[in-house]
């Protein structure tokens, strides 16, 4: 069953009280400004968090961002990769995330010494990172890529045959938009998974008139039935595109509040069991704590960290 997105985020328990809120934004500012910081964040963060946002985007504007960017301080409120990332394309700033344990369970499927193993039995074959990795397994790695840019990512290499990791259903998804032999490692994102055919199905059985759109990590049956399969700035555009007035949001649900607010003339339902455990860690409280305190920071040996400047770069020069 789906809800609608501004019904939903009224009651969710996960947010700080509504007196605090005005209090600990404008202390938020306040030290921002201070400490000469720059708060990123991804579009599943909790709405209270895209509010105090300078930038709110994907993995991919995000990486554009902190490449880009001449703070002193980065304060990246997603999950453990994406801050890495950020010190990966920043090396010479402070990078926080205020929540050290939200992690990514898709991230921690692949290991350096899993990967030596999956390029031994494909060898020759260029290694594809999904962004969604440590940056020990991104060193490892040729290129990196995200799920707005992963067909051009591939596309843009002379190799016939790809070795794709972690998402094995991204890397299909992938596939299917290429010429090319894509050979993807058994991982997968454990919010997504979730999400079934047959509650596609359901859901446009409850709104008949809505547009439905998912995000490539989910398994191939759901994106088949969808009408639109993107990243979540694609799926973003379209919302904003289409003269469609309901859509149905096949990703975790945080994106939604985000489309809500771009345009509130539209519907937007949501699975509310699509959460990310981990980009809900992110609270005002904990971005207050870590501008504060320096929690968080993210360190990263300096080998390691070239190695995978690297493989990011590369997917950052890729139009």
């Amino acid at each position: 069953m789906t809800v609608e997105i501004r019904e939903y985020v009224e009651q969710y328990p996960g947010q700080t009280p509504l007196p605090l809120r005005a209090e600990l934004a404008a202390a938020i500012q306040d030290l921002k400004r201070s400490r000469g910081a720059v708060i990123l964040a991804h579009n599943y963060q909790l709405p209270e968090i895209q509010d105090l946002a300078d930038y709110l985007g994907d993995s991919l504007e995000l990486s554009r961002k902190a490449a880009a960017t001449e703070a002193n301080m980065i304060v990246f409120c997603g999950v453990h990769f994406m801050a890495q990332t950020a010190k990966i394309l920043s090396p010479q700033r402070l990078v926080l995330l205020p929540d050290p344990a939200a992690g990514c369970p898709m991230a921690d499927m692949i290991n350096p010494s899993q990967l030596a193993a999956f390029r031994a039995k494909y060898p020759g074959r260029p290694v594809v990172a999904y962004v969604n990795t440590t940056a020990e397994v991104k060193a490892d790695s040729d290129i990196c890529c995200t799920s707005a840019n992963s067909v051009r990512v591939v596309e843009s290499l002379p190799d016939d045959e790809v070795l794709f990791i972690p998402d094995r259903y991204l890397a299909e998804w992938t596939q299917k938009q290429t010429g090319k032999r894509i050979i993807g490692y058994p991982g997968f994102c454990p919010t997504h998974i979730p999400l079934t055919l047959e509650m596609i199905q359901e859901a446009r059985a409850e709104h008949p008139q809505a547009v439905v759109m998912c995000h490539p990590e989910c398994r191939p049956e759901v994106s088949e039935a969808a009408d639109v399969v993107a990243s979540t700035s694609g799926m973003l555009r379209a919302a904003r595109e289409r003269p469609d007035k309901e859509f149905v949001i096949a990703t975790e649900w945080g994106l939604a509040c985000r489309m809500a607010k771009d345009d509130p003339a539209k519907r937007f339902y949501v699975f509310p069991d699509a959460v990310c455990p981990n980009m809900k860690r992110i609270t005002l409280p904990k971005l207050l704590a870590s501008l504060q305190d320096t929690i968080g920071e993210i360190e990263i040996p300096p080998e390691v960290l070239e190695q995978a400047r690297g493989a990011v770069e590369r997917m950052l020069a890729v139009v």
